[in-house]
C-alpha cells in the first residue's frame, strides 16, 4: 500500500502529505485517529496535536518555527499561520555529537591523470575570458573550434561573464580567485584565458594567482595584442586539442573524487527523499575517501547547530562558527534581513520558513565529520566532508563547488531546473512527478524512495550512477550542450 504521510520524527507535531490529501481523510496514528481539517498538498504539513498560539512546530525532531494562530490536529501548517524564530547573531557552544565512518575498500572509476596529479572526469577545452568585454569573444572562439571535439576531446566551452574590470577590494580578489581555480581545474585538458588587454584583472595581473597549472596545457590571448582575435583563438584552441588527443581515461579510485552537493527549488519532500539520499552517497563516497562539499550557507541557518556539533575538533567548530556568523554579517551590512528565505517556490511546494529549508537542505551532509570550512574561491585541502562559504544562488554556489575542486555537483531539486555549471551538474529530482515530466532535466529520481526503494538501496544506486557519470557518462544538461558559471558579486562597481 503506497505510504500517503510521513511523520519524520517521533517528536514531531506535524506530518508531511507524501500524495495529495483530502479533507476528511483518517490518518491513522499509533494511539489515536486524526481527522483532515482541510485539502493537505503534497509536500505540505498537517497538526497531529492541537497547538496554540505561540507555540514551537517541530518537524524532522527540530523547531522550525512558531504558531501565529492556534490550530487543531488535522489542520494545515504553513506560512499563513506560523513564522521563523530565528534572530541575528548568535552565540555557540561547541558540544561535540562525532560520528565517525567506517572505512570501506575503494572502487574505481575511470578518470583523467594530470601532470599535477589531480583527476579530472572531462578532457574539455575550456575558454576563461578575463573580462566580460571579450564574452563574445570568447564564444565565437567556442563556436568556431567546434571541429576539434572528438572522442577524447569531449566539449569546446566558453564560460561568458560580466567581471574583471570596475572593481574594488575583496570584490575584485575573489572574481581573480575563481578565474584562476577554474583554470587550474582537472576537468580541462586544455585552457584558454582569453584577455582584453586594459583590464584590471588582466592576463599579466592573473598569472599571479594560479599556483598549479600545466604551462604546456594553457594558452593566453591578449585581443589588444593581435589583427584577428577570433582566427588567433581558434588556432591556439586547435593547438591544445593537438596535446590533448592522446589523453585517455585510465581507472582512478574514489579517493580522488570531489563532489559538490547543492539544492534549488526545493519542495516539502527534498528534504524527506532527495537530500537524505544524497546524505547517505556523501557518507558512502567518504567512507572509501572520497571528498563532498556543502555550500549554500544562508540555507544553514536554523540548522547550523547540527553541523556545528559534527566538527572533527573545537578549531573545525570555530571555523563553522565564523562561517555562520560571517555570511549574516554579509546580509547585515548590505541592510538585508537575515531570514528572508525562504522562495515563493520552495513556499509552493509545502516549504514554510527556512528553519523548515535548512534542516531539509542539511540532510545532503549525511552523518559523516565535518572535517574542513572553505572560504569562497579556495580550494579543498581535506578529504571528507567540507563546508564551503558560498551563497543559495544555483549558479553561484554551484560554480563556487567548482572551483573549490567539484568534479561533479550534485544538485537536488522539487521543481526543477535546465541550468550548468562548469563541472557535470546532476539534477535529482525530490519527487517522480518531476523526474516523469521534465526526463530532459532530470538525471536520478528520489521519489522511488516513496515507492519502492530503500534509503540504503537508492544512496547506493546514486552512487553508481555518479561514478558512471565520472566514468564518461554525460548529465542531461551536458546532453543540452549546456555550461554555465556566475561569480559572486559582493562590492561596488566603479
Amino acid at each position: 500500500m503506497e505510504k500517503k504521510w510521513i511523520q519524520i520524527h517521533p517528536s514531531d507535531k506535524v506530518a508531511v502529505a507524501l500524495t495529495p490529501l483530502a479533507k476528511g481523510e483518517k490518518i491513522e496514528l499509533t494511539d489515536r485517529t486524526i481527522e483532515l481539517q482541510e485539502d493537505i498538498a503534497q509536500g505540505h504539513k498537517f497538526a497531529l496535536v492541537p497547538m496554540s498560539e505561540g507555540e514551537t512546530v517541530i518537524k524532522y525532531g527540530q523547531p522550525i518555527g512558531r504558531l501565529t494562530a492556534p490550530v487543531q490536529a488535522g489542520e494545515w501548517v504553513h506560512i499563513h499561520n506560523m513564522k521563523t524564530r530565528l534572530g541575528d547573531l548568535l552565540e555557540y557552544t561547541y558540544t561535540p555529537e562525532v560520528t565517525q565512518i567506517e572505512k570501506q575498500e575503494e572502487k574505481t572509476f575511470m578518470g583523467y591523470r594530470r601532470a599535477n596529479g589531480k583527476v579530472g572526469v572531462r578532457n574539455e577545452i575550456w575558454i576563461i575570458p578575463t573580462v566580460g568585454c571579450v564574452n563574445n569573444i570568447a564564444q565565437a572562439i567556442e563556436k568556431g573550434a567546434s571541429h576539434v571535439v572528438s572522442e577524447n576531446i569531449e566539449a569546446v566551452a566558453a564560460f561568458p561573464h560580466p567581471y574583471g574590470c570596475s572593481q574594488m577590494g575583496g570584490d575584485q580578489e575573489n572574481t581573480r580567485q575563481i578565474l584562476a581555480d577554474l583554470i587550474e581545474h582537472p576537468n580541462a585538458g586544455g585552457v584558454l584565458v582569453l584577455g582584453l588587454g586594459c583590464e584590471n584583472s588582466n592576463i599579466d595581473v592573473l598569472k599571479n594567482y594560479l599556483k598549479d597549472y600545466d604551462p604546456e596545457r594553457v594558452e593566453f590571448l591578449v585581443c589588444q595584442d593581435v589583427e584577428d582575435e577570433i582566427a588567433e583563438g581558434i588556432k591556439r584552441v586547435e593547438k591544445l586539442a593537438e596535446k590533448m588527443k592522446d589523453d585517455h581515461r585510465e581507472p582512478v579510485g574514489t579517493s580522488n573524487l570531489i563532489i559538490g552537493m547543492k539544492c534549488g527549488g526545493s519542495d516539502g519532500l527534498s528534504g524527506i527523499t532527495a537530500n537524505p539520499t544524497v546524505g547517505g552517497f556523501s557518507d558512502l563516497l567518504i567512507a572509501q575517501g572520497g571528498t563532498t562539499i556543502l555550500t549554500e550557507v544562508p540555507e544553514m541557518f536554523g540548522a547550523e547547530t547540527l553541523l556545528m556539533n559534527r566538527a572533527q575538533n573545537e578549531e573545525i567548530f570555530n571555523e563553522t562558527v565564523d562561517l555562520i556568523n560571517g555570511f549574516k554579517e554579509y546580509f547585515k551590512s548590505h541592510n538585508q534581513t537575515v531570514y528572508e528565505n525562504p522562495s515563493p517556490g520552495n513556499k509552493k511546494g509545502g516549504i514554510s520558513t527556512l528553519e523548515d529549508k535548512s534542516l531539509g537542505c542539511t540532510q545532503k551532509a549525511g552523518s559523516a565529520p565535518v572535517e574542513g570550512v572553505l572560504k569562497y574561491g579556495e580550494q579543498v585541502k581535506k578529504h571528507g566532508l567540507n563546508l564551503l562559504s558560498a551563497p543559495g544562488n544555483d549558479l553561484v554556489a554551484s560554480t563556487a563547488l567548482a572551483a573549490s575542486g567539484a568534479q561533479i555537483v550534485l544538485f537536488t531539486t522539487g521543481r526543477g531546473t535546465p541550468f550548468a555549471s562548469p563541472v557535470p551538474t546532476m539534477k535529482i529530482s525530490s519527487n517522480s512527478r518531476l523526474a516523469q515530466g521534465k526526463h530532459n532535466w532530470i538525471d536520478f529520481n528520489c521519489g522511488a524512495l516513496l515507492e519502492n526503494k530503500t534509503l540504503a538501496e537508492l544512496s547506493q544506486d546514486l552512487f553508481d550512477e555518479v561514478i558512471a557519470v565520472a566514468s564518461g557518462k554525460q548529465v542531461a544538461s551536458e546532453r543540452a550542450g549546456f555550461h554555465d558559471m556566475a561569480i559572486f558579486k559582493q562590492g561596488v562597481t566603479l
